[in-house]
């Protein structure tokens, strides 16, 4: 039984009673559990276990989807078409994770992984259930959004992780990454592309030059790029420089003119009258 699949209750599937096969059925694959906490558990079922189970501890601890090192699975053809209303059951991105496409009826497109949150049953989606349908956990009726793949009913913890989908012009749908619980889809790939930072600007992530959403577009008629896959660096562009304006003299204030200075000039003296000749009388002569 691989780590994922887990036994309806009431089920006697585990007839050798070997402790472990039940361990697995019973760690979600998405939990925050510790390595300090599996191996408590392991301790308390059986003590001769804790060295036997250390195998197994990676597969059940590892998110769902989630590579080493952090990097995005590979691509993978899932369905040639799908059609609105439907859903589809597949494994991705390891043959051991459960995961469910959704075709809504408005024809949005929709991927989670298959694996409850709260003790990893098998999660379902129910089409006759709520308005849109809702994915339905039978072991102990969790429920989670259509949409969203958030909680909306019932014990589990948090909302099932997405796998990321991707459709391309001949109608054939494509897996090609995974998120986190409660983790957006841009946000699941910008942290899975840090080396590649082309392909993160094409996705618009946060601190690179870009702003399309969604995976990166397909080559035609072959399969989606892979989030991190290896490519040529980009130089980044640098951003504009505004032209610095010259600076403008000052304009100088103007001027008063100067009045011209005024010289007074004397008036010329009054004529000297001149003197008054009286005519003279000769002597012995009368006037």
């Amino acid at each position: 039984m691989s780590v994922t699949e887990q036994q309806r209750p009431g089920s006697d599937d585990n007839p050798d009673g070997d402790p472990r096969n039940a361990l697995r059925d019973r760690i979600a694959a998405d939990p925050p559990t510790t390595r300090r906490d599996y191996l408590r558990i392991v301790a308390t079922v059986s003590g001769g276990l804790a060295v036997g189970g250390l195998g197994v501890a990676g597969g059940i601890l590892r998110r769902h989807g989630e590579e080493p090192g952090g990097k995005a699975p590979e691509p993978k053809r899932i369905a040639p078409r799908l059609p609105p209303g439907e859903s589809l059951a597949f494994r991705y991105p390891g043959d051991e994770d459960r995961a469910l496409a959704v075709r809504m009826d408005d024809g949005t497109l929709v991927g989670y992984s298959a694996v409850c949150t709260h003790l990893a049953c098998a999660v379902l989606w129910r089409k006759d259930r709520g308005a849109e349908g809702e994915l339905y956990c039978p072991c102990h009726e969790g429920v989670f959004d259509a949409r969203t793949g958030e909680v909306t009913a019932g014990p589990p913890p948090r909302g099932l992780p997405k796998v990321v989908l991707a459709e391309l012009d001949d109608g054939s749908i494509w897996a090609v990454g995974t998120t986190r619980s409660g983790e957006s889809i841009e946000a699941g790939l910008c942290r899975q592309l840090g080396d590649d930072p082309a392909l993160a600007a094409r996705i618009g992530c946060p601190g690179t030059q870009g702003g399309a959403e969604g995976p990166p577009a397909p080559a035609p008629g072959g399969p989606p790029a892979r989030p991190g896959a290896a490519r040529a660096p980009v130089e980044p562009v640098p951003a504009p420089v505004e032209p610095v304006p010259a600076p403008v003299a000052p304009v100088p204030a103007p001027v008063a003119p100067v009045p011209a200075s005024v010289v007074q000039v004397p008036a010329p003296p009054a004529p000297v009258p001149a003197p008054a000749v009286s005519e003279a009388v000769a002597p012995g002569r009368r006037a």
